[in-house]
């Protein structure tokens, strides 16, 4: 069958129309595709940020510690290393090693057998001088007291009579009854007489006055000799026994029965541990602050230990710009060792009445040093620049940037924006089941 070219234009009309209405509706839907997407792009960014949560809490004025922490060695608070102080084998060692003694118990003995025999014959020459002065004062004294007495009156006697036989002669020799001769013999007899009296009157006075008193005084001296030599020798017999100075516990006992105890060796060591002592070094800016009485506190393995600063170092450890400080404390149990290494946290100075802000809410600035972030009455967060002062455990003094009663945000503020909103939430409570594990 033959078609007439009419009808070719008219069907290549149709499908052209159908062609050219295709392509506008997927136009159309492109397009209104495309309107809705930017539509939704628009809604989204005209939406506002929603708040940040945080947690707050306000600045207050109160009280904080200047705490200055260090390592330290701890040391006994009392040693000795009992040593002897004569050279003498040893006979026996009564304690060991770990044994508990005290203050003036026996550690050991020496040998003393030659010092025992001394000291005796020291008592015996001590008596002797002893008696020597009962017998002086007693005996001899009185003696030669009555002899010189006697022996005055015999020459008082003899004068007497030699001048009245003077007399008498020369009474005679002037009326012409006696010799001159005569006369004079009775003279240089009476004159001896004389001569014999002065000599018995000073002979008794020299013995009141200075022969009895030094004799007495020459027999006391030697008591007195006689004696310190006694008391020395029992003084080096009294070394042969060892005591303990301390109380405390034996550390180390070196020697053993039948060695040579040598002047000056340790025979047995004792260290007491009922108060420890530790040793730190404190930079001197910090030291400068401590007293001796301050409290501190010692953190070893078993815990906390509370003490006192007992010992400040007037001057600065050589080579060092420390200065050495020592804290006592209790040692219940003897549970801390000499030698050992605790931690030590001393209480240099409380400062009142300054601002205090929890740790938490301090945060690192960007251009250097401590930012916080204070929220306002309408929930904006600000940042400020804060100075710091000391720390003590969650609590740090802030010395300049907040005021008292700002809010500061403890959580939630890092990476918070200044000016940013936001809102305050409670701080989350622990559930009953926590607590109570945590009580138990």
């Amino acid at each position: 069958m033959l078609y007439k070219p009419s009808f070719y234009k008219l069907l290549c009309a149709l499908v052209l129309f159908a062609f050219l209405a295709g392509c506008g509706k997927s136009k159309d839907a492109a397009d209104s595709k495309q309107g809705d997407t930017k539509g939704k792009d628009t809604k989204q960014a005209e939406a506002p940020e929603p708040p940040v949560p945080v947690t707050v809490e306000a600045a207050v004025k109160g009280a904080i510690d200047h705490m200055v922490t260090a390592d330290a060695v701890l040391y006994p608070v009392n040693q000795s290393n009992v040593t002897s102080k004569i050279s003498a084998p040893l006979k026996r060692v009564l304690v060991n090693r770990g044994d508990h003694v005290r203050a003036g118990q026996l550690l050991a003995e020496l040998e003393a057998g030659d010092l025992a025999a001394a000291v005796e014959e020291s008592r015996h020459q001590q008596e002797q001088t002893q008696s020597a002065l009962q017998t002086i004062t007693g005996a001899t004294i009185p003696e030669d007291r009555t002899k010189a007495q006697s022996d005055l009156q015999s020459s008082q006697q003899a004068l007497e009579t030699a001048k009245h036989l003077y007399e008498s002669r020369t009474a005679l020799v002037r009326e012409g009854a006696l010799a001159q001769r005569l006369a004079d013999e009775a003279k240089v007899a009476m004159v001896q007489a004389q001569s014999q009296f002065d000599t018995a009157q000073r002979h008794l006075e020299g013995l009141n006055q200075v022969s009895q008193r030094e004799s007495v005084r020459n027999a006391e001296a030697q008591i007195n000799a006689a004696k310190a030599h006694f008391d020395n020798l029992s003084v080096q017999l009294s070394y042969a026994r060892i005591l303990s100075p301390i109380s405390g516990v034996v550390a180390d006992r070196p020697v053993y029965p039948g060695e040579m105890a040598a002047s000056g060796v340790p025979i047995v060591s004792i260290v007491d541990i009922s108060q420890i002592v530790a040793r730190v070094n404190i930079p001197v800016k910090e030291a400068m602050a401590i007293k001796a009485g301050r409290p501190a506190r010692i953190t070893g393995p078993d815990g906390d230990i509370a003490g006192k600063v007992t010992v400040v170092s007037p001057s600065v450890v050589p080579n060092t710009t420390s200065v050495e400080v020592w804290v006592q404390a209790p040692n219940p149990g003897e549970r801390l060792k000499p030698g050992a290494t605790v931690r030590v946290a001393i209480i240099a100075e409380t400062i009142q009445n300054t601002l205090v802000a929890p740790v938490s809410a301090i945060l690192n600035s960007d251009e250097g040093g401590a930012k916080v972030m204070v929220i306002t009455s309408d929930s904006i967060a600000h940042e400020r620049r804060v100075t710091l002062g000391v720390r003590q455990g969650a609590r740090v003094q802030i010395v300049s940037g907040v005021q008292e009663g700002d809010q500061l945000v403890t959580s939630g503020g890092l990476g918070l924006e200044d000016k940013a909103k936001v809102t305050i939430q409670q701080p989350k409570e622990e559930d009953d089941d926590d607590d109570d594990e945590a009580g138990k």
